[in-house]
């Protein structure tokens, strides 16, 4: 293994993972440009959580009764939990192991912005109690957030594992090792695409209420970043659905159909177990358990679709039960005034990239 391969590689006929090693890091020929186009959304999409007004959020949470503040501390633990898996995830899993530049500046550009959902938890933290660090320090202690832990990182763990003995030449199986990779991918789609659902369906919840709106608005942004993230590991799954050339790949995709639905399955019944640990004191106007759970199984069937696989919950999951969150998870739906907590619906340093050379034919200055 070396930081710079020194033989000419055509990465137009390498493998996304496990080709020929890396050296230039060029951007002038994609073999698949869509990890171009996503690497470039996402420095679009930069942000930072100061921009965010927190003032009012404090005085906010300081109202709130029992019930609302357990609501939102315990979903507020389990996104930092499940960010800090994902701030370092896609650069210590895949990473390694990517073998077109595209995808790896794509990754890259992933892992950075999961930072920056990191940080956005801290400063949120920082706000909102007198002592954030005891807040830090009792995530990994609750029972209901470490079990959930386990579930997320096993599939990561188990692909960094064997993919490291591959790469030290220790014996391994190559089909073995693309399972583990696509059940890691498949564990992060899940965790991109579903895992934080409910978490944002209760942040959105209060903001709604007109309760805790910057910090709905921060979890808006995050979310419109995890959107991105979901759509790149759909296009890397995607990618080997039409790779008739990984004929291993292709095999392990059909014969772990099984194993994907109980992954998916048993991630479904996580986040309604969660639903009811958060409202154990009590619900919120306009979210119940059996919402939740309808909203859950509803968000695994888009999933499963998008991926190329069929929805496993029957067809009153069809419809958003909880349409109204939908303005909060696209930018484009939030209206602010400049003067308002921010301005969330900015792209920094968008380009357009489909103008074609008759564009502006006509255009007279």
């Amino acid at each position: 293994m070396s930081i710079f391969n020194k033989q000419q590689v055509n990465f137009l006929k390498n493998p996304m993972f496990f080709g020929e090693e890396l050296n230039t890091q060029r951007y002038d020929d994609f073999k698949y440009p869509i990890f171009d186009k996503l690497t470039q959304r996402q420095l679009g999409y930069f942000w930072r959580p100061e921009e965010v007004s927190l003032q009012k959020d404090r005085n906010d949470y300081n109202e709130l009764n029992r019930a609302h503040k357990h609501i939102f501390t315990s979903n507020l633990k389990y996104q930092t939990l499940l960010d800090s898996v994902q701030g370092r995830g896609p650069a210590l899993a895949l990473l390694p192991f990517v073998t077109i530049p595209e995808l790896e500046a794509c990754i890259i550009a992933w892992d950075f912005m999961e930072s920056i959902h990191s940080r956005s938890y801290t400063y949120m933290m920082k706000n909102l109690y007198s002592d954030p660090s005891k807040e830090f320090d009792t995530i990994i202690s609750n029972e209901h957030i470490l079990a959930r832990a386990e579930s997320v990182t096993k599939t990561y763990d188990d692909f960094i594992e064997y993919a490291n003995r591959w790469k030290l030449g220790l014996k391994t199986n190559k089909k073995e090792l693309y399972k583990k990779l696509y059940l890691a991918l498949i564990s992060i789609n899940i965790l991109e695409g579903l895992r934080f659902f409910v978490s944002f369906a209760c942040t959105f919840g209060f903001g709604e209420l007109k309760l805790m709106e910057g910090s709905a608005k921060i979890i808006s942004l995050i979310a419109r970043d995890e959107s991105v993230h979901l759509a790149i590991t759909q296009h890397i799954i995607k990618a080997f659905q039409n790779d008739e050339k990984n004929t291993i790949m292709l095999k392990v995709m059909k014969e772990s159909e099984d194993e994907v639905y109980k992954m998916y399955e048993d991630a479904a019944n996580q986040e309604k177990e969660w639903s009811e640990y958060l409202f154990k004191y009590g619900s919120m106007i306009g979210l119940s358990t059996e919402l939740l759970g309808q909203y859950v199984e509803y968000t695994v069937n888009k999933r499963l679709r998008a991926i190329g696989l069929n929805p496993i919950y029957d067809i009153s999951s069809r419809t958003n039960p909880l349409p109204w969150t939908q303005h909060w998870l696209s930018s484009k739906g939030q209206q602010n005034a400049p003067q308002e907590t921010e301005i969330e619906s900015y792209v920094i340093g968008g380009i357009k990239q489909d103008i074609e050379t008759d564009t502006f034919k006509g255009f007279k200055l």
